[in-house]
């Protein structure tokens, strides 16, 4: 919401809105943003009730991290959703090495011939149907990667992924630092979500592939933090 929009349907100054805005984001409760504020989303949605969401987004961002993998090399998935996506466009490449903690794709690579599959271990998260905790953090220490694609709670209107919970943000901030290339797999949903946490090490990233180019804003802002954007053709 903007300033000028609530100052108008509460019937009060900018300047009074001005004050309780900041004094809610004060308090974690919302974030400034150029001329308003605007919502964090505390958590997310269940695994099951985000797969049908945005599919073609999805499939269509699949589809151009599939492109920046080779034959031979050693994949990293992240659980999510769009990472599935990516999972399923792999079907075509061949002696893959793929490291996850999602039980989803696991099973569906395992399942492709020319394929070792390597589930890294930990307490599953029921929402998520992944691997999370100390385990799954340990085991990325173990493997060479040759390319990560990882998921994000959101891209802030500060051109920064976020995410939503401790555990995923240290897990995908170490795939960066440890991944030959890394790079976040995000639909047109997330453009402008804020979730509350930072995962470190964001800027060492080499892309993130989305559905389409998020808005101008937020393109700059990406642009000054490093991370390439990639989008279909």
């Amino acid at each position: 919401m903007s300033i000028t929009e609530l100052a108008d349907f509460f019937d009060v100054s900018r300047q009074t809105i001005r004050r309780d805005l900041k004094l809610l984001a004060d308090r974690g409760q919302l974030d400034l943003v150029h001329g308003g504020a605007t919502l964090f989303e505390p958590t997310e949605a269940a695994f099951t009730e985000r797969r049908e969401e945005n599919a073609d987004a999805k499939a269509a961002i699949g589809r151009v991290a599939a492109g920046l993998v080779r034959d031979g090399m050693v994949v990293f998935l992240d659980s999510g959703t769009t990472t599935l996506a990516v999972a399923q466009a792999l079907s075509e490449r061949k002696n893959l090495t793929i490291c996850t903690t999602s039980l989803s794709i696991a099973l569906l690579m395992c399942r492709q011939p020319l394929v070792r599959v390597h589930m890294l271990g930990g307490e599953i998260d029921p929402d998520e149907e992944a691997a999370v905790g100390i385990d799954a953090l340990e085991g990325i220490g173990h493997f060479r990667v040759d390319v990560a694609f990882l998921g994000g709670g959101g891209l802030s209107p500060d051109g920064e992924v976020t995410d939503f919970t401790r555990n995923g943000a240290e897990q995908r901030s170490r795939m960066v630092a440890t991944a030959g290339k890394a790079y976040f797999v995000l639909d047109s949903s997330k453009f402008g979500r804020l979730t509350p946490l930072r995962i470190p090490r964001f800027e060492m990233a080499a892309g993130v592939i989305a559905d389409r180019r998020p808005p101008e804003a937020i393109c700059e802002a990406l642009e000054r933090r490093g991370p390439a954007l990639l989008i279909p053709a």
